[in-house]
């Protein structure tokens, strides 16, 4: 049997290319428009890293983290996500004396361990944006502006935020307390994980898929109705500077992401036309966890917009892409005597900045020139024994197929000037 991609992940074909070359630009061109710099971070890191940023009994740390132990006998395990990684950089080099907050992007692979589906992959890209260094809701606006204008600039249709606040370890237990005795006494209706989750990790609760506990979920406590005085005046300044925007918003008391470190602000940006898996981005703020993870207390805020989900949304949504830049001429010859003065004539086109496919082996010239019309080049210059002769090319125009000969020395100055009036 031949090998296959491993499952869970894919091979991003030429065609496909477009597309992420385009969001790829599209993320860097907006995150410099906001002062976010770009930080590449290792794919792996030590497995206690995301043991205690994500939460050891979250279902990434539980079920999903590709571990593995080195020749040196540390456990490492290759990135979930890219805040803890992120964070562990910021303390490492010292940024918290930089001046705050610091902005950073990255983009790049990660690793979870689940079960495939559309838009959803074991090996999967992101585009993460991080703010750390302040907690002003102010913040928590700008990098939900980013992100909006993010999927604004790249033709997304029917956005909107859906919009929580998961509260502080001031108010936060409170709020656990009231939500774990309410599903005690409806937990003969929740799920089996659910039951799990009530012991180890009671917020997820409100984040079941399964049928059956969704009427619990509905009826469930509020978590907006227990937020301390400062969590509330954080989340209500946010909602002002979005209302003055006029932003679409929902406020989903569902809303609880799926990692520990996420305090205050959750958001996430839906969209049209990818059915129940609307979401294509998710955020936060995750104030305590530079401290958890050993640096000095720190607020951050951020978010995570994975690559395959925006690329399967924009071709639902029929968004088209410009396509990558490709050689706009190629060069034909007759003759294995004259293919040496075509591959030379290729060479000192292409390093004058002109793209060039050479045609190859000993086909004929017709078998070359439908060649070229395939490529779909602008030019072709064809190179006989008659032109070496009196030092010419005869360039064809392969949109009304006219012939012209310029002259070799001149050829570069023509195609230039050719190549910029379309």
């Amino acid at each position: 049997m031949p090998y296959k991609a491993p499952r869970g992940t894919q091979d991003i074909l030429p065609q496909d290319q477009p597309y992420w070359n385009y969001v790829k630009q599209t993320a860097i061109r907006i995150c410099h428009l906001y002062g976010y710099q770009p930080l590449d971070i290792p794919i792996f890191e030590e497995t206690s890293l995301f043991v205690r940023s994500v939460g050891e009994t979250t279902d990434i740390v539980e079920k999903e983290m590709y571990t593995f132990e080195d020749k040196g006998g540390v456990s490492l395990t290759l990135r979930p996500e890219f805040t803890a990684g992120v964070v562990r950089a910021y303390i490492e080099h010292g940024m918290y004396v930089w001046p705050q907050p610091v902005r950073l992007y990255s983009i790049g692979p990660a690793f979870r361990y689940e079960r495939p589906q559309a838009g959803r992959f074991r090996q999967f890209h992101q585009i993460n944006v991080e703010a750390i260094g302040e907690q002003d809701p102010a913040l928590d606006f700008e990098v939900m502006s980013l992100a909006w204008q993010f999927y604004e600039e790249l033709g997304f249709k029917g956005l909107s935020f859906q919009l929580n606040s998961t509260g502080c370890p001031k108010c936060r237990p409170g709020y656990v307390r009231v939500l774990k005795e309410y599903y005690q006494d409806h937990i003969d209706q929740i799920c089996d994980d659910c039951r799990r989750r009530l012991q180890r990790n009671p917020l997820r609760l409100l984040d079941c898929k399964q049928e059956r506990c969704q009427p619990v979920i509905m009826n469930a406590p509020k978590i907006k109705e227990y937020l301390c005085d400062e969590c509330t005046e954080h989340f209500q300044t946010l909602l002002g500077y979005i209302d003055s925007i006029g932003w679409p918003y929902a406020l989903n008391h569902r809303l609880v992401r799926g990692l520990d470190y996420y305090t205050k602000t959750v958001f996430e940006i839906w969209a049209e036309g990818i059915g129940a898996q609307n979401a294509v981005c998710g955020g936060g703020r995750y104030d305590g966890l530079a401290e958890e993870l050993g640096g000095p207390p720190t607020p951050g805020v951020g978010f995570a917009a994975g690559i395959e989900r925006i690329v399967m949304t924009m071709k639902y949504q029929g968004i088209e892409v410009p396509p990558l830049e490709s050689p706009n001429v190629f060069v034909a010859y007759t003759g294995d005597e004259v293919k040496r003065e075509a591959i030379k004539l290729a060479h000192t086109l292409r390093t004058n900045h002109i793209g060039v496919l050479c045609a190859l082996g000993n086909r004929s010239l017709k078998s070359q020139m439908k060649r070229a019309n395939k490529s779909g080049v602008l030019f072709t210059l064809i190179l006989g024994e008659n032109e070496l002769a009196r030092d010419v090319v005869t360039v064809r125009d392969m949109r009304n197929s006219q012939q012209m000969e310029v002259k070799r020395g001149e050829l570069v100055d023509w195609l230039r000037k050719a190549l910029q009036n379309y």
